[in-house]
């Protein structure tokens, strides 16, 4: 989730939650044979998620039917990038077990404008934290923006500095650095994260999925300290009503390491979410106005 998304915005905005690191990532099962499998001229498909979500909290997102995406699959990979994509679907795999395990959710926050955090404490102690919100933009048009043009993410979220994309792995996984951008009174310095992103569509709904991942050719780098996160997602669905409005859920899980409080850090995390949910609406609005004037501008053209 998502990735550069709210690490980075902690980073800036809450210099108390800057220490964000920590979620191993995940085990790659059964990946040799599914290696072997290739060499010998077959395909790596996706586990079945055959299976009924059902969404907690008040919204109703309605119920979303997972398929593999055995049709969708690139062939030919080398073990390196079968390695990141086996890791992106299953930390989207993984994000989607803990959104629609309804137990244990509660109500952290709502904002006037409809947009509700809930959090739930995991086995372990840790605490992640699901957004709900509604969004006036297409679920296509939330995708270019938080995946297709993600290195132009600091365009319009000052809170970071860069996302520079590494390697590409088919058209729906990514390698991806992101570096937080500095900020006068930080005590604990900048932060920079390596990630593997994937994204996965289905219907009317998108799913991008990010978690840590490891490069050998791109270890921590001098004056940074090297944060981990994940698995997270978020859900992008239309929203029903109008084809410009979709449905924004949007899990955040982290594991932070460090000296932070654990108060501190569960303050600061949804704190970040609606921050980062206030730059994207922001973006959105000029990007509609831009738009509109553009066709203003078209249409006088015409008359000339």
């Amino acid at each position: 989730m998502l990735p550069a998304v709210v690490k980075l915005c902690c980073a800036i905005s809450y210099p108390h939650a800057r220490s964000m690191a920590g979620l191993k990532r995940t085990a790659m099962a059964a990946i040799g044979q599914e290696i072997a499998h290739m060499k010998k001229g077959g395909h790596i498909f996706l586990p079945d998620w055959a299976s009924q979500l059902k969404w907690p909290g008040n919204v109703n997102h309605g119920a979303l039917r997972m398929k593999d995406e055995r049709t969708s699959r690139p062939v030919g990979l080398r073990e390196e990038e079968v390695a990141y994509l086996k890791q992106g679907q299953e930390a989207l795999q993984k994000a989607l077990e803990i959104v629609q395990d309804q137990a244990g959710w509660k109500r952290e926050t709502s904002q006037e404008n409809g947009d509700v955090i809930y959090s739930k404490v995991l086995p372990g102690a840790q605490k992640v934290f699901r957004l709900e919100a509604v969004l006036d933009a297409s679920p296509e048009e939330l995708y270019d923006h938080l995946f297709v043009k993600v290195e132009e993410m600091n365009q319009w979220n000052p809170n970071i500095k860069q996302i520079k994309v590494l390697k590409h792995v088919g058209r729906d996984t990514m390698v991806t650095h992101e570096v937080s951008a500095e900020t006068a009174g930080n005590l604990i310095g900048q932060r920079d994260f390596l990630s593997v992103r994937h994204s996965y569509k289905h219907e009317s709904c998108i799913y991008l999925a990010g978690g840590a991942t490891q490069l050998e050719s791109f270890q921590p780098q001098k004056g940074f300290v090297r944060a981990e996160d994940g698995p997270t997602c978020i859900i992008i669905q239309a929203d029903g009503v109008s084809s410009d409005r979709s449905r924004f859920t949007w899990l955040l899980n982290m594991d932070l390491k460090g000296w932070i409080p654990k108060s501190i850090v569960n303050q600061a995390l949804p704190r970040a979410q609606t921050e980062f949910t206030w730059h994207l609406r922001r973006h959105l609005a000029e990007q509609s106005q831009s738009r509109r004037a553009q066709s203003r501008r078209n249409v006088l053209a015409t008359r000339l």
